[in-house]
């Protein structure tokens, strides 16, 4: 490690997950050295019309690019590597995750055609790598993913650590214990500070094991006399494994339904993160063969997107799979705030259908717990690590908030907590923390192919269109002899019927020819000024018939 100089000073900060679930990156940077904890994306907000995902501004990280020794991912949820295929197109460095993690990754990374630019290098638990002046080691926890790991990063400044998502579960589904002793160790070498998951800040107690969920799920397969759909996040491994689990227990084959539940399944399947009897997988066209007791049908559309499978079955819709009267239908996950509607359509649907809906929160249907810890494990965390000071991630404002009353209760001084927001900074010199200035931080939309193309001006015009819809206005003059050749020929989307409203579309006519008229006559002819009048006077007209203000687009062209 580089000796320490006076003017050195360590910069904390993230580009995104602070203050929002979602889109988790965050940057340690000490000196001509910065490290890069994760790298992914979140979903769209309803206002975000017609955005597929949200990923991180990584500005800063392009300016500073020469500065970046690595990218280190704690495990392999989209809100964790989502976002990489789309960074390392400019920001070509190596990343660093465990085994499972890096099956994820590279299935990405092919996708994106960057399978052979990037280097990847496999960690474990026990790996130690030197990124610069800054040390990196790992230590296991436990999550709703295998292989999921804390970071320990050695800077000249002093430790920082960061949690990843954990939970304390002490029978976790594949036995991989959270490393308690090795995190006790972390925090009697003194840490200088500590960045902690605070999803479930406000929730009290702690979070159950997800092996109570395989009993549940193991009970509703035995009472179901038909076949079963469970529908679940497609990263969501220990899940998976419970349902095959009760699949063997029932004596039940199991078909996968959904684009990214196949390749999850199969990713860990072939990595050996999932115990899947020879045999039990079958095609999804083989279920209408099968007798409907011995069927289970896995499935992505836990949340009611609009294209997953579990919705398309639910819309009858899907080309494979049907639901039937009778059928029971689990969904293993607790809505994301925001997509409650969704998924209450979606259920709405199913039992119409005529299925069995077993669905809500985990506490009422017994079918999910939460791969997050709850208060009394993120205590736990912060007396383990013993932070000097202290950074809550990961969470919506008021969890952040929450997660930082629970640090001040286990003796965490109230000046030495930074609850911040994504591109604040946490300055630390001679081991004194104080607040930096800011750095750019923000969303990159995508949409389609565009990467941070769409931005607030087309948000807008997006939202407009979609409220009052657009008026296209076509004219043909002749400027030198003031007439107009043709039109106005007045195109209606998403405002008014036409057939049905010919009488306000006529008057709308004479309003765009009086206005250009006189223009003329009073010599205006700038393209400019022909525009803004005939928006202005039919923007105003139509706005008195009808309470609307539809986009409106004149297209004037001279002879």
């Amino acid at each position: 490690m580089s000796k320490k100089n006076v003017q050195d000073k360590l910069l904390i900060f993230a580009l995104g997950g602070i203050g929002e679930i979602g889109k988790n990156m965050y940057v340690i940077q000490y000196d001509n050295d910065i490290v890069i904890v994760d790298a992914g994306l979140k979903f769209p907000e309803e206002d975000m019309l017609g955005i597929d995902i949200v990923i991180p501004d990584i500005s800063y990280l392009k300016e500073n690019r020469e500065k970046v020794r690595g990218i280190v991912i704690t495990h392999g949820h989209e809100d964790h590597i989502g976002g990489l295929s789309y960074m390392l197109r400019s920001l070509n460095v190596p990343v660093y995750a465990t085994k499972l993690t890096l099956g994820l990754i590279e299935g990405k990374l092919k996708e994106a055609g960057l399978l052979g630019e990037t280097k990847r290098i496999l960690i474990n638990a026990d790996s130690e790598i030197e990124l610069g002046s800054i040390n990196v080691s790992f230590f296991k926890t436990n999550h709703s993913i295998p292989d999921s790991v804390g970071v320990c990063l050695e800077t000249p400044e002093g430790i920082v650590v960061h949690t990843g998502d954990f939970k304390f579960d002490h029978t976790p589904v594949n036995e991989q214990y959270a490393d308690i002793k090795r995190m006790a160790e972390i925090g009697q070498k003194g840490v200088l500070a500590l960045l902690s998951d605070s999803t479930n800040a406000e929730r009290p107690g702690y979070t159950p094991s997800e092996k109570n969920v395989g009993e549940e799920l193991k009970d509703i397969f035995r009472k179901s006399p038909q076949r079963v759909v469970v529908a679940t996040f497609a990263s969501n491994v220990h899940r998976i494994q419970q349902v095959i689990n009760a699949a063997i227990a029932t004596d039940r084959y199991i078909a996968v339904v959904g684009r990214s539940m196949v390749n999850v399944v199969g990713i860990a399947g072939d990595l050996g993160y999932l115990n899947i009897p020879d045999g039990m997988i079958v095609e999804p066209e083989a279920v209408n063969k099968l007798a409907a007791d011995r069927v289970v049908i896995l499935c992505t559309g836990s949340q009611g997107e609009p294209m997953s499978a579990l919705t398309r079955m639910a819309r009858s819709t899907h080309r494979k799979v049907d639901i039937l009267p009778g059928d029971t239908v689990i969904i293993a996950a607790t809505p994301i705030p925001g997509n409650e509607r969704y998924v209450g359509r979606t259920v709405d649907e199913l039992f119409r259908l005529g299925a069995n809906v077993i669905y809500g929160p985990g506490s009422v249907s017994g079918v999910h717990v939460s791969g997050h810890g709850s208060q009394e494990e993120l205590k736990l965390m912060l007396n383990l690590i013993k932070p000097k000071y202290f950074i809550p991630i990961h969470g919506e404002y008021r969890m952040l908030r929450q997660h930082a009353l629970l640090a001040e209760a286990v003796g965490i001084e109230k000046s030495n907590i930074f609850v911040m927001e994504n591109g604040d900074t946490v300055e630390v010199q001679g081991g004194k923390a104080r607040r930096g200035s800011k750095v750019p931080a923000g969303n990159v939309l995508i949409d389609g192919l565009g990467v941070g193309d769409v931005g607030n001006i087309v948000l807008r015009d997006r939202k407009l269109l979609s409220q009052d819809g657009i008026l296209v206005v076509v004219v043909t003059l002749r400027k030198q002899e003031g007439t107009i050749v043709s039109g106005p020929d007045i195109i209606s989307r998403g405002f008014v019927y036409v057939r049905e409203s010919e009488g306000l579309l006529d008057e709308a006519n004479k309003i765009v020819s009086a206005t250009l008229l006189k223009l003329m006559n009073d010599k205006v002819n700038e393209w400019a000024s022909l525009k803004t009048n005939v928006k202005d006077a039919l923007g105003r007209f139509l706005y008195e018939k009808t309470r609307r203000r539809p986009m409106i687009l004149p297209i004037i062209m001279e002879v």
